[in-house]
């Protein structure tokens, strides 16, 4: 009698329907999925707006300047542009008078700086002690800066007219002969210095105050238990650790002074101010630009000088950048042999 013996595969369980996952579980993988996406995506979304707008009102109107300055475009016929490469750039760099504005705007830059940037430093050292009503003499310093530039330079060039200023009658008083201040070389940079100095000063005295309140107290109680008296202080703690700030000051003041439009313009007014004097006297980049754009209406040499004064600020910032990393290594050497 013939029997048959049964396979394996006929004790094998049939395999089971795939379990779907329960709803809650579903719910936070899809959860887990979104705070990922949002973790990554959050940052770019914030300062997505900030790229939008620098794009439109920054990096659009370069690129279009730069644009400008290979061609030739006059005020009158802005839709007809003509090809000139760099003839732009060698028309202005063969012009003495834009060697002039150069000289012009880093003497003035000079001039203002050193001076505005020690005293700031000065006062802020002051405004550090405890003084009564401190919020009173930090909003005073103040005040300056947030005057308007036209106001400050109407009322200045008033202090400095040649017939009747306040600075010409003072010196009267005292014997002395009264000063054309805008006609001469250094006296009309002198005036616009002084302009310079008393809006910006209070500005960076705050910056200084703040970087001088950040000083560890503990640094300024071990050098007087050392026997420094407050001078000795002040240059071997205070200066040491506002030199980042120091660095930042000075880059942010020669911008300023590459960018000096309102101040020369406004000392003498009319044609003059606007030709920076009767023989370019004080004549800065910003005048000179001014000059070819608006006055002549040749706005291919302008855009030239635009990128020209960028150019200088980017050379400007790789000095400070490269004295400031000399500084911290130095400071780095300093310090590791101390420690040895």
């Amino acid at each position: 009698m013939a029997t048959s013996t049964p396979t394996r595969d006929a004790h094998v369980p049939p395999p089971r329907p795939p379990q779907k996952e329960p709803p809650s579980e579903r719910r936070q993988l899809w959860r887990s999925r979104l705070w990922r996406f949002d973790d990554k995506a959050s940052p770019y979304a914030y300062i997505a707006p900030f790229f939008l707008v620098f794009g439109a009102f920054g990096l659009y109107p370069l690129l279009y300047t730069g644009w400008i300055a290979l061609h030739r475009v006059s005020m009158t016929g802005l839709d007809t542009m003509e090809w000139v490469g760099w003839e732009n750039f060698d028309k202005i760099l063969h012009d003495p008078e834009f060697w002039t504005s150069v000289s012009n705007t880093f003497l003035i830059g000079v001039i203002s700086t050193v001076p505005q940037l020690l005293m700031a430093l000065g006062l802020a050292h002051l405004l550090n002690y405890r003084l009564r009503a401190s919020t009173f003499w930090r909003t005073i310093i103040l005040t300056p800066y947030a005057t308007s530039v036209a106001s400050a330079a109407l009322v200045f060039a008033l202090v400095f007219r040649a017939d009747g200023g306040l600075l010409n009658w003072t010196l009267g008083l005292v014997g002395f002969d009264p000063v054309n201040w805008a006609n001469g070389h250094w006296t009309s940079k002198l005036a616009i210095s002084i302009i310079v100095i008393w809006r910006w000063t209070g500005y960076n005295a705050l910056i200084y105050l703040a970087a001088m309140q950040a000083v560890p107290n503990d640094l300024y109680e071990a050098a007087s238990l050392d026997g420094a008296s407050r001078w000795q202080q002040f240059l071997k703690v205070t200066i040491p650790s506002l030199r980042p700030t120091i660095l930042f000051t000075i880059v942010i003041s020669t911008i300023g002074s590459m960018q000096l439009f309102g101040e020369p313009l406004l000392l003498e007014g009319g044609a003059l101010g606007a030709t920076g004097g009767n023989e370019n006297q004080y004549e800065t980049l910003s005048i000179y630009l001014y000059n070819y754009g608006w006055n002549l209406g040749h706005l291919g040499p302008a855009a030239a000088v635009a990128w020209a004064m960028l150019a200088l600020l980017l050379l400007i910032a790789a000095v400070n950048w490269l004295i400031g990393r000399a500084a911290r290594s130095s400071d780095s050497a300093v310090r590791t042999g101390a420690t040895r």
